[in-house]
């Protein structure tokens, strides 16, 4: 019975195999047989230009070259999908099954490839190239990805159009290239499977003309064109340049009469915002500027369209706020606060950056900070004396997703991400090894918590804390906590 059984399964396996090679070879004929017009000198040329997938680095250079982040989002995860895709296909799946190639009689020669593959036929790789570039371009943006599927239509199918692959060739390898664009989502999700950034949506006007908002943007922060492209999609907000001298004033000139406040500049013109914001209890409309916007990013506002949708709709999240005390000092920080090398970094670059540039400064005060020995300083943490290179708290958990920077995902989880580097001989290497271990790791090196509060004591008075990008210094220990929820934030709840 058994034996008659695995028989009769066999059998049935091949006949079903059998009837799915008729049907395949039955299309290629019809496909062989039909003329699309301009399709024999098109198809054939659009074939080739995918060859090593120039055809889409290709597209990929011109979709960073509009300039969106999100367009360039889309180009790096089309490109990281395709080498996905391209890796699986040519160590795998080629290997898995040879198949010959078709006979290209039935094939007119004005559509035949001038250099024939010499690889096996299953799967096709530039189909599944085309399908895994197309998709990861549209798991990162839908228009975008509507944009590109065309193409790769197209070049899926020039491949059975010029007679080098079967329909099943190229439907197969298309579905393992989908499969890679969503494989490398699991590794670096999108923003749209990942969680709000504010866990409450809060209850804000909606400004459909921007009539209600006043924002204040720092004209040296480089963000000008973000600013016209806002005031062009809401004409009625109002608009306040001011240098970084003036930032104050004009943001309480415009809090007293505004129904939103709105800010346009780094971390640092934010963050004075957002303390303005906080004291006149209006929500706040971030517009990213300069090359320092961490927390815009961590947002998901990245350009005006982003922010003008949010403000129209009436969309907001409340986020965390991170707070530190010392003695009469206060302040609140809506990224992270730091002491040690972290304070010498922040004002190693901003003495630098008005005179080479914000990232050619970053470089600069990062060898500078490795190379000095002055950084280490004296604190009490419960209750025990400890000498310390860097002391990192976050504005909640900091993390890394595959091989991009770490960012934030929830900036209203309650907590604060405390980084610790040991005083001790090597700085680089201590830095370096608490750079690349992960979160809420111990070592001799280094440590990592999440707390709702911490403090500080033993530390000399003068003692410098960057909070932000910006440098203050301490009268002595500080305390560091959260005020939850506290800062309602515009972004659109929505992803387009």
């Amino acid at each position: 019975m058994t034996a008659d059984a695995d028989l009769n399964g066999t059998e049935s396996g091949r006949a079903l195999r059998g009837r799915l090679m008729a049907l395949d070879h039955r299309l290629f004929e019809a496909v062989a047989a039909r003329h699309f017009p301009g399709g024999d000198r098109l198809l054939p040329r659009l074939s080739r230009s995918a060859n090593h997938g120039v055809l889409w680095f290709g597209t990929a250079a011109l979709l960073a070259a509009t300039g969106s982040p999100r367009a360039r989002r889309a180009a790096v995860r089309g490109v990281a999908s395709l080498a996905l895709a391209s890796a699986t296909i040519n160590t795998v799946g080629k290997r898995s099954v040879r198949r010959r190639r078709p006979v290209l009689d039935a094939v007119p020669a004005i559509r035949r490839l001038k250099r024939q593959p010499i690889t096996t036929s299953f799967p096709s790789g530039h189909s599944a190239s085309a399908a895994a570039f197309a998709a990861g371009v549209a798991l990162e943006s839908r228009p975008l990805g509507a944009a590109v599927a065309p193409l790769a239509a197209s070049v899926i199918l020039s491949r059975v159009y010029t007679g080098v692959h079967y329909p099943g060739d190229v439907v197969v390898g298309a579905a393992l290239g989908v499969g890679a664009a969503f494989a490398v989502r699991g590794l670096v999700p999108t923003r749209d499977v990942l969680p709000l950034p504010g866990r409450t949506c809060a209850d804000v006007p909606a400004l459909p003309d921007g009539d209600g908002l006043v924002l204040v943007a720092d004209r040296t922060a480089g963000g000008a064109g973000h600013v016209r492209a806002l005031t062009e999609i809401l004409p009625r907000a109002k608009v306040v340049e001011c240098g970084p001298q003036d930032l104050g004033t004009e943001l309480e000139k415009a809090a007293a009469h505004a129904a939103v406040l709105g800010v346009c500049g780094g971390d640092g013109t934010v963050n004075a915002a957002a303390a303005v914001a906080l004291r006149h209890g209006l929500p706040l409309a971030v517009l990213p500027g300069g090359s320092l916007g961490n927390f815009a990013r961590d947002l998901g506002v990245e350009d005006a369209r982003t922010l003008a949708r949010a403000l129209a709709a009436g969309q907001a999240v409340r986020v965390d706020v991170g707070r530190f005390t010392s003695g009469d000092t206060r302040g609140y920080f809506l990224n992270s606060c730091g002491l040690g090398v972290h304070s010498e970094l922040a004002g190693e670059r901003n003495r630098w950056s008005k005179r080479i540039g914000d990232r050619p400064a970053g470089l600069l005060a990062a060898v500078r900070a490795l190379r000095a020995d002055r950084h280490q300083v004296q604190v009490e943490i419960n209750g025990v004396r400890r000498p310390l290179w860097l002391l990192f708290a976050g504005n909640g958990m900091y993390r890394r997703t595959g091989p991009v920077p770490a960012r934030r995902f929830d900036l209203a989880d309650g907590r604060l991400d405390v980084r610790v580097v040991h005083g001790g001989g090597a700085p680089a290497l201590r830095l370096l090894a608490a750079a690349v271990a992960g979160p809420l790791t111990r070592s001799p090196l280094h440590a990592a918590v999440r707390v709702d509060r911490l403090e500080l004591g033993g530390l000399e008075p003068g003692t410098l804390l960057a909070y932000d990008g910006e440098v203050v210094a301490l009268e002595g220990g500080v305390t560091l906590d959260k005020l939850p929820e506290a800062l309602t934030v515009y972004r659109p709840l929505d992803s387009d």
